[in-house]
């Protein structure tokens, strides 16, 4: 990106909870290309220390349409929409720290509560050429995204072979640590496969996009064809020739409510190398479908299924069990 000498500091990081990421990229993407996009500023956290709401690599996007994604509770965020304000009147990026670890900071005008410090860049996305290009390049899936920025204003984005890099004027931060180059890798999308739609899938699908992951359905029956909108790729084949055209992935879904349908799904899933694989129904209905399997594939299914499946969060009906579904996937996802 530019080069250091030894009294740099290289900060580096992987950000593998992008629970919050996608939706702000997303929604900077769309403003890049808009008018208002001389109005946008991203906000990177850099740093944290103690108890903070984001942790490093938490994002939150300032525009002339308002505020997407969240750096606290609500306390600190007025605060940093006025400088994120004056870093896009004066095109220029600006380095803030937020500290509330000690005990005045309880009774202080923002009055958060928390004992953390942040550290953050605001970065008007005005200008930066190439930045919505690889941007996609991550939210498309099956990249890492990494981004690099200095305290002299060098700031870059690259996914895959997509590179954007751009300078702007920048003060040093006023905190001590000075010439400081921060490295952030936004882990890859996590990519969930759903075998099956059915009337959990109004529900299920948006909110697992909304936590961050990718998702493909793989639908070909014509009554749910009005439902495959909601992922972010729809594939009308067999179970083994869509898993063949994946990529990758890291969880999956059989949910037909039909037999012979989650059969065909499962026997293709026993050597697809997929950790997470959730069975909707009962467990009489699971030993039916495990005892038409192959022992060798039923060997292969067991230790990654998750049947029935779904946390017992208690409730019927359609949300009750997306729900169910979304928190276990959630759990998995963070190590539960």
């Amino acid at each position: 990106m530019t080069s250091t000498d030894a009294s740099t500091r290289i900060r580096s990081g992987t950000v593998d909870d992008t629970t919050a990421v996608r939706a702000v990229l997303a929604e900077s993407c769309g403003i890049d290309a808009q008018s208002e996009a001389s109005a946008a500023v991203l906000a990177l956290v850099l740093e944290t220390e103690g108890s903070t709401y984001a942790g490093v690599g938490g994002l939150a996007l300032f525009s002339a349409s308002g505020q997407s994604g969240w750096l606290s509770g609500g306390c600190l965020e007025p605060e940093i929409a006025r400088r994120a304000e004056t870093a896009a009147h004066d095109a220029r990026i600006e380095f803030m720290e937020i500290d509330t670890r000690d005990d005045d900071a309880l009774f202080a005008g923002s009055a958060t509560g928390c004992r953390g410090r942040l550290r953050l860049a605001l970065v008007p996305l005005a200008g930066w050429s190439g930045y919505a290009d690889a941007a996609h390049g991550w939210l498309d899936g099956g990249h890492a995204l990494q981004v690099s920025i200095a305290t002299n204003g060098y700031i870059e984005i690259a996914s895959d072979a997509i590179v954007a890099r751009h300078r702007l004027p920048a003060d040093a931060p006023a905190w001590a640590d000075a010439e400081t180059v921060w490295s952030l890798r936004f882990a890859r999308l996590p990519e969930l496969v759903a075998f099956g739609a059915g009337p959990e899938t109004e529900a299920l699908l948006p909110h697992l996009r909304r936590l961050g992951w990718r998702c493909t359905l793989v639908e070909r029956r014509e009554r749910w064809q009005a439902l495959t909108g909601l992922a972010d790729t729809h594939l009308a084949l067999s179970p083994r020739d869509a898993l063949a055209a994946l990529p990758h992935c890291d969880a999956a879904l059989v949910m037909h409510h039909g037999f012979e349908s989650d059969l065909d799904a499962l026997d293709a899933l026993a050597d697809s190398g997929c950790g997470f694989v959730g069975l909707l129904g009962p467990v009489r209905r699971r030993e039916d479908l495990m005892r038409l399997l192959p022992a060798s594939r039923r060997d292969a299914l067991l230790p990654v299924l998750r049947s029935p499946i779904g946390l017992a969060l208690g409730g019927r009906g359609a949300d009750a069990i997306a729900l169910s579904i979304v928190a276990q996937l959630q759990q998995w996802r963070h190590g539960g």
